[in-house]
Order: structure tokens, then sequence, then C-alpha cells
């Protein structure tokens, strides 16, 4: 009816939205509506159809047959001041999706602070995302949506402090996720430095009087055991010059139990611990990335480079001596064994990737020549 009624916008009047109808009241009160007023509502009123449309049709498809027109139904959640830059617009939309948990940015209420902006909602996203689903307390530091610096420990406070040292130069001005309510021990610490947003599950009474001082600072508090709910299963949509491309997400849990150990040397569990840690983190970071990782955090992040080595002489050169015993994750094969023996050189001790070069011996038998450990997991997670 909604859709006949728009069809007929030149004699019909059709309203969906509640928020049109003062309008509405008072050009009725006028005497008259104009053509142009109900186009505009008949606009609104096929968007909304569609809407409805795209949402069933998503939920009737049937899983791993990609169909043959595709629509994202999107709800806007708020307008920003403008995009990733001043003279771009921009807005935030909710993804219409029957059976999608309240456990994303959008979901957040936010509790003290400026308005947001483009940029903090794709990096508190990209922050949020680095730490769900893990069983100990986590907190990520994120610039422009990559992690600076990510850790795991028994005490949050610990856990920030360690994140903060994986590169304390990039972490100012970032966002700061944790995955567990935000104590005042940790508010205060995170209080010493300048950030844009701070995203948890929850904010203890004295930590949130703590950091509303900060006036610009944005705090977030995402719904209560969102930070348990693994990522649900969407549609990865990017756009293109005149079209779409669309993929299924990365999301399938890695396993370390299936990884194969192809060096003399297996890593010991130590190790193995960091090496998981490292290979969960690769994900999130953009290619070529590599990961220095030692007790379960970020000590240095090579990203965004055209060839992977470079990234592991960034990662290397953040890392330090921190790099010495330290382990290494990258998101794709090495071509050549001058990526692993970059890192060898700075003090790695083992390496996981997932393999699959033409020249993987000669990659292992650097491995093996240092003494080293290397694992390869056959699955690969580059990130454009």
């Amino acid at each position: 009816m909604i859709r006949a009624a728009a069809k007929n916008f030149p004699g019909v009047l059709v309203a969906t939205d509640p928020a049109d109808y003062p309008a509405i009241l008072a050009d009725l009160g006028a005497g008259e509506v104009s053509l142009e007023r109900r186009q505009a509502l008949a606009a609104r009123a096929f968007a909304h159809t569609a809407a409805y449309d795209a949402v069933v049709a998503e939920y009737l498809r049937e899983a791993g047959v990609w169909p043959a027109e595709v629509s994202v139904a999107g709800r806007r959640e708020r307008t920003v001041r403008y995009g990733e830059n001043p003279q771009q617009q921009g807005a935030a939309y909710r993804r219409l999706r029957a059976g999608a948990p309240a456990s994303g940015v959008l979901d957040a209420v936010q509790l003290a602070g400026k308005e947001l902006s483009f940029n903090n909602l794709l990096d508190a996203d990209a922050a949020w995302s680095a730490v769900v689903g893990r069983a100990l307390p986590a907190v990520a530091i994120v610039k422009h949506t990559i992690p600076c610096g990510l850790a795991e420990r028994d005490s949050l406070a610990e856990a920030f402090s360690l994140a903060l040292q994986g590169d304390e130069v990039s972490a100012f001005g970032g966002i700061v996720a944790l995955n567990r309510p935000l104590d005042l021990a940790t508010a205060q610490r995170l209080g010493e430095i300048f950030f844009e947003v701070v995203i948890a599950p929850g904010f203890a009474p004295d930590a949130l009087q703590h950091l509303t001082r900060k006036k610009s600072l944005r705090l977030l508090e995402m719904p209560a055991g969102s930070a348990d709910i693994a990522p649900s299963p969407d549609l990865d949509v990017r756009p293109i010059a005149g079209g779409l491309l669309v993929q299924t997400p990365d999301i399938e849990v890695d396993d370390p139990a299936s990884w194969q150990v192809v060096t003399e040397r297996a890593a010991g569990e130590r190790e193995m611990a960091d090496l998981a840690f490292a290979w969960r983190a690769a994900r999130h970071i953009k290619s070529n990335a590599i990961v220095l990782v030692r007790d379960c955090a970020i000590v240095g992040v090579g990203s965004g480079q055209p060839n992977r080595l470079e990234s592991v002489r960034i990662a290397t050169d953040k890392a330090g001596e921190r790099a010495i015993g330290a382990v290494l994750a990258s998101d794709a094969f090495f071509p050549f064994p001058d990526g692993v023996e970059q890192g060898l050189a700075a003090g790695v001790t083992a390496i996981v990737q997932p393999g699959g070069s033409v020249r993987d011996d000669q990659v292992i038998a650097a491995v093996n020549q240092a003494g080293a450990a290397m694992l390869f997991t056959s699955v690969r997670h580059f990130r454009h």
C-alpha cells in the first residue's frame, strides 16, 4: 500500500516517518501540500519499503549463494560535521539486518565529550573489534584504524600500560578500547595522555567522574555483554568506481592446534601463547602486516607497506631491544628469506605465517640456521 501510494504522489499524500507529521499538518492547515513536498515524501516512502525488502531478501538468501542483485539496507543514525576531511560530507547508517545483536559502536551511548566525527567512529570500530571476544582484560589503542598498541593481562590497568608502551608516540590522539568496565586506576593512567575516544562496556562511577573533567574526551559505553559477542556474519561491502565489491567477512576462529611446525625446533609454551596473540592481532592490521609480540603485548607493528621486508623493518625499528625474545606474525607468506632474516637479526625467536611461497624452503632454512621456530597456518589475513 505504501508503494502504491508513493507511485501516485501527485494525488496521494504518503507519510512513513512521524517526524514529517508536523510539516504535513502545517501544510494542511494552510490549505495545500505542495507537489514538491509530496514528491519528497514519496521518495522517503520508496526508500523505506526498499530497505524493508532488502532486509527480507538478505534474511531469506541461501547461505553461500551470491544473488544476482544485492541491496544494502541502512537507517541513518546521525550526521557528522564532515567526512574524513572538511571538504567531504558524512553520515552514519545502521545496517538493517534481522537478528543482528547490539554489539557495534553505533549501539554505544555517549556519556561525555564532543560530538563524534566520521574518523572517530571509524577508529572506534577498529579498536572495539580488536578487543572483543577475549578471555582476559584487553586494551587496544588505535590510530587511523591501525592498532599501535594491544595487550592482555589479568589487570586492566596493566593491560593499558603495556598497550601504551607498544608505541607511545603514535598513541597520542588515538582511540582506546577496553573489553572490561573502566576502573579508576586505569582511568587515572589514561587521563594523563591526550586521547580522542575511550570505548568500554561500562565505566565505574569514580572513573567516569575522573575522565569527564577532560571536556573534549568522548566516552562511549557499549551495551553490557557486548565485549563477549563474537563478530556476527555479515557482508563486507566495498565501493569501487561504478560498483561494489562484496565478500564474506574474515571472522573464522584461528586454531593454533592446526598449525604446522615446519622448523627443526618447535615453539615453546610461552612462544605459542605469544604467537597465538600475534596472529590474532595481525588480522586487524593493514597489509602488508607484521606484528611483533612479547608477553601477549604488541611491541612493534609494520603495516600498509607495498613490500613485506619494509613492514618488518618498521616493526623491528619500533620494537628496538624489545624485539629480543619476541615473536613475529605475518599476515601473508614471505616471498623471500630477507623478511625473516630481518626479524631474526633483531632478536625474534619464533614466527607464524601462512606459508605457501615458492621459496618456503629457503625461508625455513633461514629460520633453522638461527635456531628459531616457525609455524605455518595455511590461512591468510590480508586487509586492504
